[in-house]
């Protein structure tokens, strides 16, 4: 039983929409109908700026830190990141908007800093230096979600395996973004503080 609370509770908390509530309490409208159409902090981004995505971001990796200190405190670690990943999916799946949510990027952060920061400061400094290098935020997510498996194995097999699932999930969510950054007609990023 209390696995089964703990899944629930994760998924509901990665199911809170940030994009979409604080985008729409700046007076960016509809998160849905503007800019990617998408409630993650890129599209927010788009629309009302760094500084709106950056809160945004914050309170996206939050969410998923919450879920996985729940999951610890419950059972252990490895539940703990398994917390989090459902978290993940409660944030591109959410129950409250039809199950179209975000793409998990800043969920996964979330997890990182909560099991490894060792490994949240190396798939932040990639994620950096390559939307910086090519100008494409979904091209240091993508690259990102390549190296998690192997940062998870680095930790035991358990973590390899919750991060593995969190990277195939997380690329399925890019796939469009994938194809896109392969046609090259990708959307590039606009570093503006405020919009």
């Amino acid at each position: 039983m209390i696995y089964v609370l703990g899944i629930i509770v994760s998924y509901l908390l990665g199911s809170i929409p940030f994009g979409l509530l604080i985008a729409r309490a700046a007076g960016k409208g509809d998160l849905r109908k503007v800019g990617s159409g998408n409630i993650g902090a890129t599209n927010v981004m788009r629309v009302g700026g760094l500084k709106l995505a950056g809160l945004v971001w914050l309170l996206d990796m939050a969410k998923s830190i919450a879920a996985v200190v729940l999951g610890i405190m419950l059972v252990g670690e490895t539940f703990g990141a398994l917390c989090g990943f459902i978290s993940i999916v409660g944030h591109c799946y959410p129950v409250w908007l039809g199950f179209k949510g975000g793409k998990g990027n800043s969920s996964m952060f979330g997890v990182l800093l909560a099991i490894s920061p060792l490994s949240f400061i190396i798939c932040g400094v990639e994620w950096l230096f390559v939307a910086f290098a090519t100008g494409y935020s979904s091209a240091g997510a993508v690259v990102g979600f390549l190296i998690l498996p192997f940062l998870g194995f680095a930790i035991s097999f358990n973590m390899g395996l919750v991060f593995l699932a969190i990277s195939i999930l997380c690329l399925w969510r890019h796939k469009e973004n994938i194809k896109r950054l392969v046609k090259g007609t990708e959307s590039k990023i606009e570093w503006k503080w405020k919009k």
